[in-house]
């Protein structure tokens, strides 16, 4: 999805300068049958965006997309399934010492809980976590299902969803990553991986080194 739409008679402009430029504002008028006010608003827009260049006694030059608008492009070119990384898991019975453990061996802010076969059941943070170990639990015994946030009331991700949609959800939901599912019978969720902020900040500099 192009986040900047194009009217008609902006991309009438566009191809011509392609063709012909550099060419004066007058003689674009002139090209388009159109009075030079008229055309006015549409060069402005244009070369704010980047995509028309406009030097004095010269005339308009085509640039192309700018930098901004490519990045913004790529964004939601990308996919989920494109960026995800390995999801770190644990056992709907194992112990809060267990996952705690998983925790920061793994370096993650968040561990998925789950059943059987992948299922997703919930989420633990380390902010659920560190209230655990703070209380009288004994953590080896209490298990994790204790203290996870429980499926509905997970946000997830899909893999042919937009990079973009995903880090939506993220900033809206103000968690440090989502579980990205596959739908099962059931209206049951399979996890397949994860996306986390370090995910789309990894793919962000490899966009905008791109497009320097």
């Amino acid at each position: 999805m192009n986040p900047i739409q194009l009217t008609e008679r902006q991309e009438r402009i566009i191809a011509l300068v392609k063709e012909t430029g550099p060419i004066t504002s007058e003689q674009i008028a002139e090209r388009l049958g159109l009075h030079r006010a008229t055309l006015r608003p549409d060069l402005a827009v244009l070369t704010m965006t980047g995509m028309l260049e406009a030097r004095p006694r010269v005339g308009y030059y085509y640039r192309g997309n700018s930098a901004r608008v490519l990045m913004a492009e790529e964004i939601r070119r990308y996919k989920v399934k494109d960026i995800k990384s390995v999801p770190v898991v644990v056992k709907s019975g194992a112990s809060l010492y267990d996952t705690i453990v998983t925790m920061f061996m793994e370096d993650v802010g968040s561990v998925f809980v789950v059943e059987d076969g992948g299922i997703l059941d919930g989420v633990v943070s380390r902010k659920d976590l560190l209230k655990a170990s703070l209380g009288q639990m004994d953590l080896r015994q209490m298990p994790v299902s204790v203290m996870m946030t429980r499926m509905p009331n997970l946000v997830v991700a899909f893999p042919e969803e937009s990079v973009y949609e995903a880090a939506k959800k993220i900033s809206e939901h103000e968690v440090d990553s989502l579980p990205v599912v596959r739908l099962l019978e059931g209206d049951k969720f399979e996890i397949i991986g994860r996306i986390t902020k370090t995910n789309i900040a990894r793919l962000f500099v490899e966009i905008g080194e791109s497009v320097v």
